[in-house]
């Protein structure tokens, strides 16, 4: 038997897995409701998670969404991972943070002395944070499929473009979708998208 492990992004929740059962269902469908807030602290949780599971199933299947994904580009667990899927994937961590940092008006070196800057926008900016994205390239040899939003707002189509060329993934983008895909439209393409890419 196989499972399905899903990853949810900032504010979302292990109960958002109930939505890809009846996607997934020949495979146990697991919501992963992790503590931490980084990739190193996360990171450890998924790569928990997977090493529990990988005696009990065939194959593991990921689906992320949002920082989530990158939580788990970063979990160490490409060997352990049959397919994944990511859902409007934060896969350029260094450029979001240096966005933010424009966005909030603060430089790298403020960001150094003061450490950690509370923003206008509701994020916390971190020196630390920061240091870790640049000292941990993401590298990932998964077979992939990435679900991407024309109008999100997080990633640019340049960036994802990019990463899902260097990393030999495929693409797919939703004219008018937003980083959140929660309209019934937004959900009906995410489920059809699953729906084609699991049957290939």
């Amino acid at each position: 038997m196989d499972a399905v492990l899903y990853v949810h992004g900032k504010g979302g929740s292990a109960e958002e897995s109930k939505h890809y059962m009846t996607l997934f269902p020949a495979c146990d469908v697991i919501g992963l409701d992790y503590k931490g807030n980084t990739p190193w602290e996360v990171g450890e949780e998924i790569s928990g998670a997977f090493t529990g599971m990988a005696d009990s199933y065939d194959h593991l299947i990921l689906i992320a969404n949002s920082i989530g994904a990158y939580f788990a580009l970063n979990a160490g667990i490409e060997s352990l991972i049959s397919h994944a899927y990511f859902i409007s994937p934060i896969v350029d961590m260094e450029k979001l943070i240096t966005d933010m940092l424009n966005w909030a008006g603060v430089t790298e070196s403020e960001l150094r002395k003061r450490e950690i800057i509370h923003t206008e926008f509701g994020e916390d900016l971190s020196w630390e944070y920061l240091c870790y994205v640049r000292e941990h390239p993401v590298s990932w040899n998964v077979p992939t499929d990435i679900l991407y939003g024309s109008g999100d707002n997080l990633t640019s189509i340049e960036t994802m473009t990019v990463f899902a060329q260097t990393h030999h993934v495929s693409l797919t983008v939703m004219d008018n979708g937003e980083h959140w895909f929660h309209t019934a439209e937004q959900m009906q393409f995410l489920d059809n998208w699953i729906r084609e890419k699991s049957a290939g």
